[in-house]
């Protein structure tokens, strides 16, 4: 199971201490200073079912400093997930990868008890 998060962000300090609560083992992952590369994100968007509105990070900085809200609806995934692979600041997270299920933001109630 993989953890990628931004040590600094209070969802992602949640997102940790619910995993170390249930006793779920992780490797974590920096994502200011290990980016997600262009087809790691391909591929979880994909494994996600989530629309990939979903993966960028809307209430930061660089999200509104790029004025991305008017940007996005006219870019193409292609172009959005190229966009989303130049910055870890620009995605949503923490992002948990377990196999083939992958979950964007922490909501206590969508993180499964039994990772298994």
């Amino acid at each position: 199971m993989l953890l990628i998060q931004y040590p600094k962000c209070s969802t992602c300090q949640k997102a940790r201490k619910w995993l170390e609560a249930h006793h779920i083992t992780y490797t974590d992952r920096h994502i200011a200073e290990d980016n997600p590369s262009y087809d790691e994100l391909k591929q979880w968007y994909e494994k996600s079912g989530l629309p990939l509105k979903r993966f960028f990070n809307t209430s930061g900085l660089l999200y509104r400093e790029m004025q991305l809200k008017d940007r996005l609806p006219s870019m193409s995934e292609e172009e959005q997930l190229r966009l989303l692979a130049t910055d870890g600041m620009l995605v949503k997270r923490p992002i948990l990868v377990d196999g083939d299920r992958v979950l964007v933001g922490f909501k206590e109630a969508e993180w499964p008890e039994d990772p298994a």
